[in-house]
C-alpha cells in the first residue's frame, strides 16, 4: 500500500515537516548501524511522531528506506544541475557523475547498505516506490549525459540499463565482490549505450 505520504506528495506543510523528520531519523539510524538499526519504533520515537502516524507515512521499514534512498537520489540530482560533469563525452560525464555517487555512498557505508537492501527487498507493495527511486536515477542520468530533455526510444532503454548495471553494482560493491575500479568500468560501459 503505497500512500501520496510515503511519496512526498500532496503533503500539507506540517506533513511534509513530519515527513522530513521520518526521513531524517531513519537515515541517522541507518548511518548508525544499518539496515538492522532501522527500527520502526525507534524511528517513531526519533522523529517524535506516534507510531501509527510512522506507519500511516511508510507502511514498512523497506518503505521507508526506499524513500530515504529516493531522498539522497534527490540531493545528488540537485548537485548535478547545479554542478554539471564537464566531460567530453556523455559516458564519460554519466560514468563520472555515478562514480562521484559511489564516493559519497562510501562516506555512510552503512547507510548504503541499508538502502539498497531495502530496495532489494522490496515487492510489488513497494513499486511506487522503486519506480520514484528509478526515475531520479534516469533523471541524474539524462542530467549527466546532458542530452537534452527528451531522450528517443534507444536512450530510455538505455536509461534503464544504465539504472540496473548502477543498482547491481552497489551491490557488488557492498558485497566486497567488485572494487571501485570496477564499479566505474562497468558504469562506464554502461553508460555508452547512451550514444549507440
Amino acid at each position: 500500500m503505497t500512500t501520496t505520504a510515503a511519496l512526498g506528495t500532496g503533503l500539507t506543510p506540517r506533513q511534509a515537516d513530519r515527513r522530513r523528520r521520518i526521513l531524517r531519523a531513519a537515515t541517522t539510524l541507518a548511518a548508525r548501524g544499518g539496515y538492522e538499526a532501522v527500527q520502526m519504533r525507534e524511528v517513531a520515537e526519533t522523529a517524535e511522531v506516534a507510531l501509527g502516524t510512522l506507519y500511516r507515512y511508510f507502511p514498512s521499514k523497506v518503505h521507508l528506506l526506499v524513500a530515504v534512498m529516493q531522498e539522497q537520489l534527490q540531493h545528488l540530482h540537485e548537485q548535478v544541475r547545479r554542478h554539471p560533469p564537464t566531460g567530453d563525452d556523455p559516458a564519460g560525464r554519466v560514468a563520472e557523475t555515478l562514480t562521484q555517487a559511489f564516493h559519497a555512498l562510501q562516506r555512510e557505508p552503512r547507510l548504503a547498505e541499508a538502502m539498497v537492501r531495502a530496495l532489494s527487498f522490496a515487492d510489488r507493495s513497494v513499486g511506487a516506490e522503486v519506480d520514484a527511486v528509478s526515475a531520479v536515477t534516469s533523471a541524474i542520468v539524462l542530467d549527466a549525459a546532458q542530452l537534452g530533455p527528451t531522450p528517443s526510444p534507444g536512450q530510455q532503454a538505455a536509461l534503464r540499463v544504465i539504472g540496473h548495471t548502477w543498482h547491481a553494482t552497489l551491490l557488488a560493491w557492498l558485497s566486497g565482490r567488485a572494487s571501485l575500479a570496477e564499479v566505474r568500468g562497468d558504469l562506464h560501459t554502461a553508460a555508452r549505450l547512451l550514444v549507440l
